[in-house]
C-alpha cells in the first residue's frame, strides 16, 4: 500500500491551499470551486494533503489544538530563516525553536487559519 493523502477539514480550503503554494513550495493538484471545495496540494516528492470544507462535521478549534496533537511537518535546512519567513507571511508562532536529544531543531507555527504546522531541521534525515 501507498499512502495517497491525508485530509483535513479547514475553514478556507482555497485560501489555505494558495498559502501552502506561495509560502511552503507546494503545488495544487486539484482545486474544486464547489462544496466541499476540495483542494489537493502536494510537495515536490508527491506527498499530498487534501484541504476541504465540509459543514457536516464540526470544524476543529485549530487555534486551541495543541500542535503536539496535530500538525503538518516540513523539512527545513535553515529553521531560523524559514520560521522568520513564515512569521512575515502571516503565520503565528506556537512556541520557540527547540533542540531535541538527537540534535534535531523543531518549531511549531500556525497558518493564518490557525492550523498547526512544524519545521524540522534534522541532523540526519529520516528518509
Amino acid at each position: 500500500m501507498k499512502l495517497e493523502h491525508v485530509a483535513i477539514n479547514v475553514p478556507d480550503p482555497a485560501g489555505q491551499a494558495a498559502w501552502f503554494v506561495e509560502h511552503l513550495g507546494m503545488r495544487i493538484i486539484v482545486a474544486s470551486s464547489s462544496p466541499p471545495f476540495m483542494h489537493f496540494v502536494a510537495d515536490e516528492a508527491g506527498a499530498m494533503v487534501e484541504l476541504y470544507n465540509n459543514p457536516a462535521a464540526p470544524m476543529p478549534d485549530y487555534a486551541n489544538i495543541d500542535p503536539f496533537n496535530l500538525h503538518f511537518a516540513f523539512a527545513s535546512s535553515n529553521i531560523e530563516e524559514d520560521r522568520n519567513r513564515m512569521l512575515a507571511a502571516g503565520a503565528t508562532a506556537a512556541g520557540e525553536i527547540t533542540t531535541n536529544a538527537t540534535g534535531d531543531k523543531l518549531c511549531f507555527l500556525r497558518t493564518p487559519w490557525h492550523v498547526p504546522f512544524q519545521f524540522v531541521q534534522r541532523q540526519k534525515p529520516l528518509l
